[in-house]
C-alpha cells in the first residue's frame, strides 16, 4: 500500500488485523512485488507481508491499543507484587517456614535470572518487568544464530539460578510438518542453545531454562533440557510470558516443587502458549539480617 514506511505501526488485513506490527524493512522481491518484514509489539513474532496486504493503525488507535495493554502488563505486575506482600504477612515464604526470635528479619535471596534475547527492545521491556518485580537479573542481546555460541561465556559470566533463552521464532510460511525442525524460523538456533547451557549446568533443579518464542518448537526444547517451553498449541506468545514464569521460580522456596498451574497461571498466553515439567523454586532465606 502506498505511503507504508519502515517504523510504521500497521496490521495485516488477510488475518483480520488480528496482530498489530511495526515495520522493520521494506523490499521488493523476485517477481518485483513489495514485501514488509514485521515484528510483533506485543508478540514475540516475526513475520512478512505483501505492502497491499497491510492497513496503518491510525496514532489515535494505537495510542488506545497501547494505553490499553500497558494497563493489563501493570495490573499483572501490582497483582504479582500484592500475592507476595500477602504470602510474607502470613508468616510464611511460599511455604518456607523460618523461626526468627520477635524483632529480628530475616533475608531474601530470590533466584538470579540470565535472559538471553534475540531483540534488544523486547528485551529492555523484560529488563524493566524484572526491575519492578525486584527479581536480580542481568540481560543481553544476542541474535538468535549466535545464542548457542556465546551460551558457555555468559554463563560462566553472571552465573544465573534460572536462564531464559528467547527472541523471535514462528513456522514459516506454508509449513504443516510440526515436527520438522525445517519448519521453524529459529527454534533450531533455541534447542542449541539449551544444549549448550546443559552441557555447562546438566540439572534442571541447578540451572531452570525457559526457552522459545512464537510457535516454537515445544517438544524438541524440552528435550533438549528445557524445564518450561513455547509453543505447544503452536500460538504467539506475549512479550512478558517468560517473566511471570520466571517471577515464580525466582520466588518460590527450594524446598517447594511448583505446581505447574501456579507457575503458568500468571502468563498472559496461558498453557496453549507455554509449558513445562515440575521444577523446584530457587527462593532462599537468611538469618540474621544485618543492620548495616
Amino acid at each position: 500500500m502506498a505511503g507504508i514506511q519502515t517504523g510504521d505501526v500497521v496490521a495485516r488485513k488477510s488475518y483480520g488485523y488480528d496482530i498489530v506490527f511495526r515495520v522493520k524493512a521494506i523490499y521488493e522481491n523476485q517477481a518485483g512485488k513489495l514485501i514488509a518484514i514485521l515484528k510483533g509489539v506485543d508478540v514475540r513474532l516475526i513475520a512478512d507481508a505483501p505492502l497491499d496486504d497491510l492497513e496503518p493503525v491510525v496514532e489515535m488507535d494505537y495510542n488506545r491499543y497501547r494505553n490499553e495493554h500497558q494497563e493489563q502488563d501493570y495490573g499483572k505486575v501490582k497483582s504479582v507484587l500484592e500475592q507476595r506482600r500477602l504470602m510474607r504477612n502470613k508468616g510464611s515464604w511460599r511455604g518456607t517456614a523460618l523461626a526468627v526470635p520477635e524483632g529480628e528479619e530475616y533475608f531474601d535471596i530470590p533466584g538470579k535470572v540470565l535472559h538471553m534475547d534475540g531483540d534488544e527492545e523486547y528485551l529492555n521491556k523484560c529488563l524493566d518487568a524484572y526491575r519492578k518485580l525486584r527479581i536480580p537479573h542481568h540481560g543481553v542481546s544476542v541474535p538468535e544464530k549466535e545464542q548457542p555460541n556465546v551460551m558457555l561465556y555468559y554463563l560462566q559470566k553472571y552465573q544465573p539460578d534460572i536462564l531464559v533463552i528467547t527472541g523471535h521464532d514462528g513456522l514459516l510460511k506454508d509449513a504443516r510438518d510440526f515436527k520438522n525442525m525445517e519448519s521453524y524460523r529459529n527454534s533450531r538456533y533455541f534447542v542449541e542453545a539449551v544444549k549448550a547451557a546443559r552441557r555447562f549446568i546438566p540439572s534442571r533443579d541447578d540451572l531452570v531454562i525457559f526457552s522459545g518464542a512464537c510457535q516454537s518448537y515445544y517438544e524438541e526444547l524440552l528435550a533438549a533440557g528445557a524445564n518450561f517451553a513455547s509453543s505447544p498449541k503452536r500460538v504467539f506468545i506475549h512479550i512478558f510470558d517468560p517473566v511471570f514464569i520466571v517471577e515464580k521460580i525466582a520466588f518460590t522456596s527450594i524446598k517447594e516443587t511448583l505446581t505447574l498451574n501456579d507457575v503458568l497461571r500468571n502468563t498472559v498466553t496461558g498453557i496453549d502458549g507455554v509449558g513445562g515439567i515440575e521444577t523446584r523454586g530457587c527462593f532462599r532465606l537468611g538469618y540474621p539480617k544485618s543492620p548495616y
